[in-house]
């Protein structure tokens, strides 16, 4: 049997043909995989809308309620107060403590809506900044005014160190009472017996830090991570007793980034906590968002 000779260029074509047919099947798989990247992305888009969606919702509902809040308790406390004076006639031993008790959770509710209704306006956005000079001695007095009735009636002694030789600062000192009111108050809710001592230090040329430490309970290093996130609360005995949004601190951190800061804890367990607040002694021209 004689072999028939292959043609000139036969086994040539065959390669040609089959790099073709490869780069087919490659150019189809390329597509495919193209047009499932780009159902993907359009898939993240939707969600990304939905969940856009779902904030604006949550920061409306937020804002609503709590504006509807703020309305009853603001009558309650004026009845209450209208009690205290006894304009309609004076009120016993024990009746008097009932309308305190009632002032007193009308506030808390207050202030709980106040978060609420502070985190609702930082997530829309609609949070301004109105920075102007100030000095420091003004602040402090400010707050130990606001505390006074508080400390009179409680076992715990507040300290306000004179901020002798510091600066005047240019920012949003309302900004900047909320994050120390915040502190404050609650270093005197988780401090049974010492003291509370607010101070302010120079950190650098550029930056000051505004601190308030106690001498309550402390709080276990694993637990320091999360302090600030919304919603968050140590799970304690007198947490429980203590009840609150969870909204304070994370609002302290959000006040602290919009001025150009940000907030820290140092605490151990049994020896009370120190939390603070670092910020420039003049705010950033441009505004300072979260990222």
């Amino acid at each position: 049997m004689v072999d028939c000779p292959t043609p000139p260029g036969a086994d040539d074509s065959a390669l040609v043909r089959q790099l073709r047919a490869e780069a087919d099947a490659l150019r189809a798989e390329l597509e495919d995989t193209n047009q499932g990247v780009l159902a993907l992305y359009a898939e993240l888009d939707t969600q990304a809308e939905q969940l856009r969606q779902a904030s604006d919702l949550k920061s409306r509902f937020l804002s609503y309620m709590s504006h509807e809040f703020r309305t009853p308790l603001g009558s309650i406390l004026s009845i209450a107060s209208l009690l205290t004076d006894e304009l309609d006639g004076p009120l016993s031993a024990e009746q008097h403590k009932q309308v305190a008790f009632v002032s007193h959770s009308a506030r808390e509710l207050t202030d709980m809506v106040d978060d609420l209704l502070d985190l609702a306006k930082i997530e829309a956005g609609r949070i301004t900044i109105s920075p102007a000079w100030f000095d420091m001695f003004d602040l402090f007095a400010a707050l130990r005014g606001m505390f006074r009735p508080i400390v009179n009636a409680s076992a715990v002694d507040l300290i306000f160190e004179e901020p002798v030789g510091l600066p005047r600062l240019y920012t949003d000192d309302k900004k900047l009472a909320q994050i120390l009111r915040n502190f404050i108050s609650n270093a005197l809710k988780f401090t049974l017996q010492g003291e509370v001592r607010v101070s302010a230090h120079m950190l650098n040329p550029t930056q000051i830090r505004f601190a308030v430490s106690d001498t309550g309970l402390g709080i276990p290093p694993e637990l320091h991570g999360n302090l600030f996130e919304d919603f968050s609360q140590i799970d304690s005995p007198l947490q429980k007793r203590l009840r609150g949004t969870g909204l304070g601190l994370s609002l302290c951190k959000r006040f602290a980034a919009l001025l150009g800061g940000s907030v820290g804890v140092d605490s151990v367990p049994g020896a009370g906590s120190t939390f603070f607040v670092i910020i420039p002694l003049s705010i950033p021209s441009e505004p300072v968002h979260e990222a």
